[in-house]
């Protein structure tokens, strides 16, 4: 059963996208008998596979592999919030798959041409599986990182027109959330960290929220981390899109570019490599030059305050929901040593 609790506690006073969007995270994804998946990919695909359950914020995500050793990914729930991420992510996926500069899954179609299905109170989607290692497992070399920028902004540009269902849908990783999530400091050790966080969502209210509108929104991507980019032979690969929707396209450069602050030696940690890179296809303006390293730090405060929130309430899965804190700490205590006009 959901905890509901916690919503009404930190989020009953807030607007009703905010209410939304911390519900759809005060769940763990369903549980599910492998035989279901297996049942669900017989019926809608023709496909015997063997189902192997990865770990995911929502929705129940399951490597299926053929026979003839091939992977693809099963992804399923009967939740109506993670349905309407479903059919923003196989439409995505849909839409790029004459992108020859962009990599990224192919969603394959049901036995009836469809993006995805819907059987009794579950619906899902299939997909293919890039292979290659995470960029989470490899060293950040200063050209590694300029490819990953590059890719990233090719990625943006193919987005750019696209018009996507449930694009709009409540997503507390979408930063109209983020003035309502100081109401969960309390959640945050007190020490370095927490004032680091503190002064990151209290810079990004006072001097980039009323600036959003100036800038350009399209759908985007919403969480290129090092675990959902892959390194293969044909570039970099973005995969999980479940967290996308309709953001500033400055958002996923700002994430990006976030997650690989490391270097104490430079301005900005290293991820200069990263938004040089982006830069070297889409260019920014100088509004996007200006709000950029303060994005940067909201979200790694945004991404500190809400793992910290669930790792509270599911404890036994902290280590999945974690797995990205430590990184965004260090960034942040690397980018907090400046001013943001310096950085």
């Amino acid at each position: 059963m959901a905890p509901t609790a916690p919503i009404a506690a930190h989020f009953g006073d807030g607007p009703a996208f905010l209410r939304a969007a911390a519900e759809s995270l005060a769940q763990l994804p369903d549980i599910a008998e492998p035989e279901t998946g297996e049942f669900l990919l017989h019926a809608y695909y023709g496909i015997k596979a063997a189902l192997t359950t990865l770990s995911s914020e929502v929705e129940r995500t399951c490597v299926a592999t053929l026979a003839d050793g091939q992977r693809l990914i099963l992804k399923t729930s009967n939740r109506l919030s993670a349905c309407d991420s479903f059919r923003f992510q196989s439409a995505v996926l849909a839409e790029l798959e004459n992108a020859a500069d962009v990599i990224v899954p192919r969603v394959i179609r049901t036995d009836q041409g469809g993006l995805l299905f819907e059987h009794e109170d579950t619906g899902g989607y299939l997909q293919t599986c890039v292979d290659g290692p995470a960029l989470h497992t490899l060293v950040h070399s200063p050209a590694l990182l300029h490819d990953v920028g590059a890719g990233l902004a090719r990625l943006n540009r193919a987005m750019a027109t696209l018009e996507l269902p449930g694009a709009r849908r409540p997503v507390l990783w979408n930063l109209q959330c983020w003035n309502g999530l100081a109401r969960l400091q309390r959640y945050v050790p007190e020490g370095p960290t927490a004032c680091h966080v503190r002064q990151a969502m209290a810079d990004y209210s006072e001097a980039i929220a009323p600036r959003l509108g100036e800038l350009d929104w399209q759908a985007t991507h919403n969480d290129p981390s090092p675990f959902n980019m892959i390194a293969t032979p044909q570039g970099v690969a973005f995969i999980d899109f479940g967290d996308g929707g309709w953001n500033p396209r400055l958002q996923d450069l700002a994430i990006a570019a976030g997650h690989f602050v490391s270097d104490p030696a430079l301005p900005l940690g290293g991820a200069e490599h990263l938004i040089a890179g982006y830069a070297s296809i889409l260019p920014l303006s100088a509004l996007e030059v200006e709000l950029l390293p303060g994005l940067m730090r909201a979200r790694q405060g945004a991404l500190i305050l809400i793992n910290h929130w669930r790792a509270h309430l599911f404890p036994d899965a902290a280590g999945y929901i974690m797995k990205n804190v430590h990184r965004a700490e260090r960034g942040l205590a690397l980018l907090s040593r400046s001013e943001t006009a310096a950085a």
